[in-house]
């Protein structure tokens, strides 16, 4: 998969991470840019074509795919992480729903719409997961949930998707300096970083990405006498 030529849709394109995307995106010759928000009007970027898209609506994704269907590439990136919660909590089940619509039902909603056009294609998807997609941890329960969650579908999408020649990329990083994690005082790797890694990997035709060490060493940590997953301090 070469970026140049290719038409591209980047889900929560307005800020953060996707606004990187997109610009990245642009640099390296992509024909178009869908920058998808749910306000389209707060998409900033020269170049990009705004596209209302919210996540968790079925009626603008569908209008989304009827609109654009000559999409080569998605990159599932919008994602929410809401406080910490206690899994034992009655508050659980709520924030569990709010989190798995964007971070695991919008992504499986977005793919579905754009299959047909990346079948056509031979395109390609990219699911930005996470390093807490295999590790738990007292502030991320919640949220590490729905990114395991969201790195199954991948593999899921991976194994239907195969057989028409569409990539299926997950991308897996720790902390990403963005206002998702403004609060968090660990050390975080910055959005173009992780966009470059994303960007050469897709274009290697990997299947999945780990852009820093924290990621490496969660999932080396599988093979270790106490697995990563079960929230060991990283050393």
């Amino acid at each position: 998969m070469q970026i140049k030529g290719k038409n591209v849709l980047v889900t929560g394109a307005n800020r953060g991470l996707g606004r990187t995307f997109a610009q990245t995106l642009l640099k390296l010759g992509a024909a178009k840019v869908y920058a998808g928000a749910r306000d389209p009007s707060t998409v900033d970027l020269p170049g990009a074509i705004p596209v209302r898209l919210d996540v968790t609506d079925p009626a603008t994704i569908a209008e989304a795919a009827r609109a654009h269907p000559d999409v080569d590439i998605v990159i599932n990136n919008a994602g929410i992480s809401e406080p910490k919660v206690s899994l034992l909590d009655d508050g659980a089940r709520p924030a569990l729903d709010v989190q798995l619509a964007t971070n695991l039902f919008g992504v499986l909603s977005v793919s579905q719409a754009f299959a047909p056009s990346l079948r056509k294609r031979h395109g390609a998807v990219v699911n930005v997961l996470s390093a807490l997609s295999w590790i738990s941890l007292p502030t991320s329960l919640v949220y590490s949930i729905t990114k395991a969650a969201a790195w199954a579908l991948t593999n899921g999408l991976r194994t239907e998707l195969h057989a028409d020649g569409v990539q299926v990329l997950g991308v897996h990083v720790g902390y990403i300096d963005t206002d998702m994690v403004k609060n968090v005082t660990a050390p975080k790797t910055s959005p173009q970083v992780v966009v470059d890694a994303v960007l050469k990997a897709l274009e290697a035709g990997e299947e999945e990405v780990l852009v820093d060490d924290t990621a490496r060493q969660v999932k080396a940590g599988f093979n270790a006498p106490r697995p990563a997953y079960l929230g060991e301090k990283l050393s």
